[in-house]
């Protein structure tokens, strides 16, 4: 997909709001440019706002006064795009065209402007939010402004940050280095950030602020041993007036910074374990003495039992199902082969379907093993092997099938459709790794009494 923009800087907004129509797309971002290329976002400011899309057979233009401020500029080109996208891709989507990660807080700005009632319109009316993702907005604001008013002018938060972790995770952004590359620096950085904290709390004291939080980030500050975290914890006790403070936080995310020394340093520095859980799926069912204060529900929240001993003990009703279309239709004569290693060959005449999943999907080559989709409400075998995006399916004896129609790939077995635990049984797995291995490339779409509440294409 191509965005073009012209005399305006709202290409990130632009960019962002596009995502979410077509998110396993690359958005090719272009100031400068002679031409436009489809598929094409545009966008101009000049004496008006102009934005365009042309996408395959789809062709929309519209235009907008110009208000010569930026904020209100550009929500109009952005309100303009989210429109057009909407029409062609027949997709609400559910926080309309905000893409910021806090909607509290814009809905709580707009509130103190105005009033809470004016700022939920303004999200369903200007910025396109369901109804249902606005009143979620309003009640959150509110739960969280009762946080928010404990607060007082002079309360701060403390952070102590901690830039070691055990190793460098994929995804990881922050500036932290692994203990393999900086093992020798942890102990001379704990005595620095000691003599740190307390010169901050001479500063804050002498200022008279009021703690209020405290959080020790990173990095993994786990990653400290017992005795180095100690030290950390003591220098926050002693130096600073706790009796203020409502929270107290140290980040533990990599189980293998964790063990009994860590956890009772913390506990003997005061940093209570509020919540505590150690049941799982199958704990919840058979060992009521694990649950502490809190549980920890996994396959069970896809209503299915986490063990075949517990199949008839527990009353689940699968809710997770996955479908697909008919994409082409072929009549092949006997003897011809299907799909890679020519491992099926027709013994008559067959009508073939291709439907648009495989392994690529998470539907993975195992699951062919006597398998079958069900394509209208009847059982269609699987011929030849799964590929990466597309599965063959046997519907000679099976009527009136177009392309477009519906397939059931697997759900709960009440159509007659396999379920995760069948498909386990074949992939020699369990049905959690079924649900969890369906990829992130294929959308989920949240149902409630019949409807669809929800599309989410990229998980």
């Amino acid at each position: 997909m191509n965005l073009y923009v012209k005399n305006n800087c709202f290409w990130f907004e632009l960019e962002n709001l596009t995502r979410l129509f077509f998110p396993n797309e690359k958005i090719n971002v272009y100031k400068e440019f002679s031409e436009v290329k489809p598929p094409y976002v545009f966008s101009e400011l000049s004496d008006k706002i102009t934005v365009k899309v042309q996408i395959n057979d789809f062709f929309a233009e519209d235009e907008a006064e110009i208000k010569n401020d930026d904020t209100l500029d550009e929500l109009s080109t952005v309100s303009l795009l989210y429109k057009m996208l909407r029409d062609y891709s027949q997709i609400s989507q559910p926080w309309g065209l905000l893409t910021g990660v806090r909607p509290v807080k814009l809905l709580r700005k707009i509130s103190e402007e105005s009033d809470i009632d004016s700022a939920v319109s303004r999200f369903t009316n200007d910025f396109f939010v369901s109804e249902q993702k606005a009143e979620l907005a309003r009640i959150t604001e509110q739960n969280e402004r009762k946080i928010l008013s404990l607060s007082k002018p002079e309360s701060f938060s403390l952070y102590v940050g901690i830039p070691f972790c055990p190793s460098r995770c994929s995804y990881c952004s922050f500036v932290m280095a692994s203990i393999e590359r900086a093992k020798k620096l942890i102990e001379p950085y704990v005595g620095l950030l000691c003599e740190e904290i307390k010169a901050t709390a001479e500063i804050a004291s002498e200022l008279g602020l009021r703690l209020e939080s405290v959080y020790f980030g990173g990095g993994t500050p786990t990653t400290l041993n017992a005795e180095q975290l100690n030290t950390v914890l003591t220098a926050v006790r002693e130096n600073f007036d706790l009796s203020t403070s409502r929270e107290f936080t140290v980040e533990a995310g990599r189980p293998d910074t964790i063990d009994e020394a860590r956890l009772c340093s913390l506990k003997e520095n005061n940093v209570s374990f509020n919540i505590a859980h150690c049941s799982n799926s199958g704990a919840i069912e058979d060992y009521p003495d694990t649950y502490l204060n809190m549980v920890r529900a996994g396959v069970i929240l896809y209503g299915l039992a986490p063990s075949p001993a517990l199949a008839d003990s527990l009353e689940l009703k699968p809710v997770m199902s996955m479908k697909t279309v008919i994409a082409h239709i072929k009549t092949v004569e006997k003897g011809a082969t299907i799909s890679y290693g020519r491992t099926f060959t027709a013994d008559k005449k067959m009508k073939i379907a291709t439907v648009p999943v495989g392994y690529a999907d998470g539907f993975v080559r195992a699951y062919a093993k006597d398998g079958y989709m069900i394509v209208g409400g009847k059982k269609a075998p699987i011929v030849g092997r799964i590929c990466m995006d597309q599965t063959m399916l046997d519907i000679t004896d099976i009527d009136d099938v177009k392309i477009g129609d519906e397939v059931l790939v697997f759900g709960s077995g009440e159509h007659g459709e396999r379920t995760a635990d069948d498909l386990a049984l074949c992939a020699d797995t369990i049905n959690y790794e079924v649900v969890c291995t369906v990829s992130k490339r294929v959308p989920r779409f949240f149902v409630h009494n019949d409807k669809i509440t929800e599309v989410m294409y990229k998980i």
